[in-house]
This record gives C-alpha cells, sequence and structure tokens, in this order.
C-alpha cells in the first residue's frame, strides 16, 4: 500500500481526524500539525505518530494528505506544503486538488537550467550571459524550449544572421524563436525544441526537450545550458538551476515556492523582496537590472527602438527618434511601424522582430540591428561558475 504523511489541524477534534486517517487509501506513516488549538485537549490520539517537521515523514512516503482547513492553512500556505512535498518528489493531495511533481529525465553531461516564474522575465537574456561566460573556456550547447520551436529538435551549429533569420520567415517558419535569438546573439551552437501546456509547478504537457538533450549530447560538449519556457522547467534532470523572477512577479506566490526550492540561484530582475525568498529556502539571491545594447555600433544615428518590455535605453550611442514596446501585438506594432521614420531599427529578436520589424526596415532602406538585453549584476559570473559541477571545470 502507498505510503503517505497526513497534514492535520487542532480546529478538528482528534477522533475526526483519527477516523479520517483510517479511511484513506494509504498508509499513513505519520501526521504532521500545521497549528490550531481550538479542539485539542491535551494528548490527542491520531492513530499515528506525530512528526515534529513535515519533512520528517517524506522519506517513507510517496504522497502528503492534506486533512487541514481553514483559517489554519489558507491558500497560500498550502501552496508552500505543496511546494515542499513536490520538491521533494511527493504527490501532494486534498479534498478537492492533487499536484503531482514534475518528473525530469536524467542528463549524463554537467547541465545548468535557467528557468523562471513567467514569460518576459529576462531568462532569455540570463541563458545567454550564462552560455557567453561559459563558453570563454569551454564547448558549450544551449538547448531551449518554447512554445514555437520546432517539430523536431533543431540544431543552429552556425550563429544566425538577418539574411538566414529572413530566410526562415519567409519560408513559413518562426524566425524568432530563443534558440535562434541565443545563437544569434551569442554565437554558441543551439538547439531548438517546443512544448506545449505548463502546468503550475513547471510540469509541461508534451515536450521533445529529452530528445533536444539527447541530440546536445552526442556533440559531447563540456557543459549544457537549458533554457526554459516562460513558468515551464525543461523536463530534464541538471546539476543546477538559475531562476529568473521579473517585475510584477511574485515568486513566493502559487507553487513559485517549488522553483525556489529546486534552484540553486535565485535572480530577481527589476528587484525584489530577498527575505521572501530566502525564507523558503537558504539560497544565493541577486538582483539585476536589464539594459539594451546593439551587437553593432550605432555612430549616433537616428534609431527607432523595438522590444517587447521594459529594457532600459539610456546610455545608447544614438539619437532615439522613437520606441515600440510592442513586438508582442502584432497590431499595435504594425501602428508603430506606419509611423516610424529611422535610419536604423534597432530590435529584439522576439516575436514579430523578423517577420514584421526587419521586413518593413528593409522595404524603408534603413538598416537592421539586433539588440540584447545585457545583464547588469554584480557577483553574477562568480555564482554561475560555482554551480558548475568539478568536472566542468577541467
Amino acid at each position: 500500500m502507498t505510503r503517505a504523511v497526513a497534514v492535520i489541524d487542532g480546529e478538528h477534534y482528534a477522533p475526526v481526524v483519527r477516523d479520517a486517517i483510517a479511511g484513506l487509501p494509504y498508509e499513513v506513516v505519520g501526521a504532521w500539525l500545521a497549528g490550531g488549538t481550538e479542539k485539542l485537549r491535551g494528548g490527542d490520539d491520531y492513530g499515528v505518530p506525530l512528526l515534529a517537521d513535515l519533512e520528517d515523514g517524506f522519506a517513507d512516503a510517496a504522497v502528503v494528505v492534506d486533512l487541514s482547513d481553514e483559517p489554519v492553512l489558507g491558500p497560500r500556505e498550502r501552496f508552500r506544503l505543496a511546494s515542499r512535498a513536490l520538491a521533494a518528489g511527493l504527490r501532494y493531495e486534498g479534498a478537492d486538488f492533487r499536484f503531482e511533481p514534475p518528473r525530469y529525465a536524467p542528463f549524463p553531461l554537467p547541465s545548468v537550467a535557467v528557468i523562471g516564474t513567467g514569460k518576459r522575465v529576462g531568462k532569455t537574456a540570463v541563458t545567454g550571459h550564462v552560455a557567453r561566460l561559459l563558453a570563454q573556456d569551454r564547448d558549450v550547447i544551449v538547448v531551449s524550449m518554447g512554445r514555437g520551436g520546432p517539430a523536431e529538435p533543431e540544431l543552429a551549429a552556425v550563429q544566425p544572421t538577418l539574411a538566414s533569420l529572413l530566410d526562415l520567415s519567409r519560408a513559413g517558419h518562426h524566425a524568432a524563436s530563443d534558440y535562434l535569438e541565443t545563437a544569434a546573439l551569442t554565437g554558441v551552437v543551439t538547439v531548438g525544441c517546443r512544448r506545449a501546456g505548463g502546468g503550475l509547478a513547471g510540469g509541461v504537457v508534451m515536450s521533445n526537450v529529452p530528445a533536444g538533450a539527447a541530440l546536445a549530447a552526442e556533440r559531447d560538449p563540456d557543459v549544457v545550458v537549458f533554457d526554459g519556457s516562460g513558468a515551464a522547467i525543461p523536463p530534464v534532470e541538471t546539476d543546477a538551476r538559475i531562476l529568473v523572477s521579473g517585475r510584477g512577479h511574485d515568486p513566493t506566490a502559487y507553487l513559485n515556492p517549488y522553483r525556489v526550492l529546486v534552484s540553486d540561484l535565485v535572480m530577481l530582475v527589476g528587484g525584489g523582496d530577498v527575505s521572501a525568498i530566502r525564507a523558503v529556502k537558504d539560497v544565493n539571491v541577486l538582483t539585476a537590472d536589464l539594459r539594451l545594447r546593439p551587437v553593432t555600433p550605432l555612430h549616433g544615428r537616428r534609431v527607432a527602438v523595438f522590444t517587447t518590455g521594459p529594457a532600459a535605453t539610456d546610455g545608447l550611442d544614438a539619437d532615439i527618434v522613437s520606441v515600440s514596446r510592442n513586438l508582442a501585438n502584432r497590431p499595435l506594432l504594425s501602428e508603430d511601424l506606419a509611423r516610424t521614420d529611422a535610419d536604423v531599427y534597432l530590435v529584439e529578436i522576439k516575436a514579430a522582430a523578423i517577420d514584421l520589424v526587419a521586413e518593413a526596415a528593409l522595404k524603408r532602406g534603413a538598416e537592421v540591428v539586433f539588440a540584447e538585453n545585457e545583464v547588469l549584476c554584480d557577483g553574477f559570473d562568480q555564482a554561475i561558475l560555482g554551480l558548475l559541477p568539478a568536472r566542468a571545470h577541467a
């Protein structure tokens, strides 16, 4: 019989809890009292041993059953408990909910995953920074997972150019997928993969990332960097994970504590509550900002900027004539393009960057310059290197 740990509270009389535990389809190895004193009389018998800490029963169980209720445990507290159970590989369930821990395929090579609390948090910028740093003295491959990735894992062994991306777009392909962006901006070999669906804890409904990981492993690199997609986690076991959270995101809400618990470094882009994260896990937390940086000099020319978010444009050596943050909103982007009059279109390689912005620039005789989001973070490089297993330093 499957073994379980029960979460109980003192707002229920012990005989009620005892009968509920006895009626479960599990062998309950222990119960953890989450709080509450109203119905406690002292020396209460629950029919199973009481645990000092919830984790004390994890080694002997496969599921945590929540028999508690308001006011002892509200939704936020329950999500926190669920995160702890899932991070330990246990299922977490209650009266009308059931959370399964995401499953990760084994991977034989040194590896780091960059994951996020959602879309547009700076995750791909962090992946690019990690890849560029490690590639200084290592053979690096990036495996990117995206909602617009190829049907079969696709290797980008040659650094994409504007011309090659335009060719892809004109052939009906998504020419601004994350793996192409990373390859174009870093020069590192990348593998493009796809996924569909995203669970509250980062699981995916469908993904070809394991096949992409196998393709990367065939090249026997020194280290593989896995790039997540939105809040979805690449379904591959890695040596370390970096969690990126951006403005407007709460890395301690819902099942985000799970993401914190399975990560070895947390980066808050735009700032955040460091103490709240460390209350979940004693983990290294860094704060960072992003700054738009052109891959080629602008030399003071008249420039129109196209981005998906709030990346700072100050410091650009250019006469900025317009800024559009609508790369991910095609109707508004089309309106912005109709008003654009510039010598250079500075564009992130995202969303409609190629099929709309680059095409419009070429029609008007303007130059297209790619922009990357530079990660500004003290101590980040040292933190990255500290995540790698010893064999990756050889």
